[in-house]
């Protein structure tokens, strides 16, 4: 063999020298650079998840109210009883008070980014038509999905608690 060949086999077998050309450390370098970055985005991924579901939400808030005021003034019968009245008919079934099919059937469900709308109807009036309705938009998982609870009533007017469940003496948004 040639002088030069064999110098190029005592390097590729002493240790720490990998015939890959990488090492051990240095992969556990590039681990180490990996795990530091996830460390930093994951937190700031979270928060932004955080914020479009309160985004999403206010927005699903409005849709609910501007429905409800559809929903009266279409048919003259007050406030809807519950958010199931809003849900979509059957394909061949014409809209009405019991389906009037305003907002989309995840938000009638009552679940929707990761928050859970309660809806209640009040003070009915002498023919059972009901003059206001309360809205309560929790989060789903307190911390995970939303931080903020939000509430509407008849005034259509949004608001927000930062850690009860929020009520018409909270702040407006």
């Amino acid at each position: 063999k040639t002088m030069k060949s064999l110098t190029h086999c005592a390097k590729a077998t002493q240790p720490g020298l990998s015939a890959s050309g990488i090492s051990l450390i240095e992969l556990l370098i590039v681990v180490a650079i990996i795990l530091i970055i996830a460390a930093i985005a994951i937190p700031n991924l979270l928060r932004a998840k955080i914020a479009a579901n309160e985004a999403a939400t206010v927005e699903n808030v409005r849709t609910i109210t501007t429905a409800n005021v559809i929903y009266a003034s279409t048919y003259g019968v007050g406030f809807a009883p519950g958010l199931p009245n809003f849900s979509t008919p059957a394909a061949a079934t014409p809209v009405s008070a019991l389906q009037a099919g305003l907002p989309d059937d995840v938000l009638v469900a009552g679940t929707k980014s990761g928050y859970v709308f309660t809806y209640a109807a009040l003070s009915p009036d002498s023919k059972g038509y009901f003059n206001d309705y309360t809205l309560n938009a929790d989060p789903l998982n307190p911390g995970v999905s939303g931080m903020r609870p939000f509430f509407a009533n008849e005034p259509a007017v949004i608001r927000v608690n930062q850690t009860l469940p929020a009520t018409v003496t909270d702040p407006s948004l």
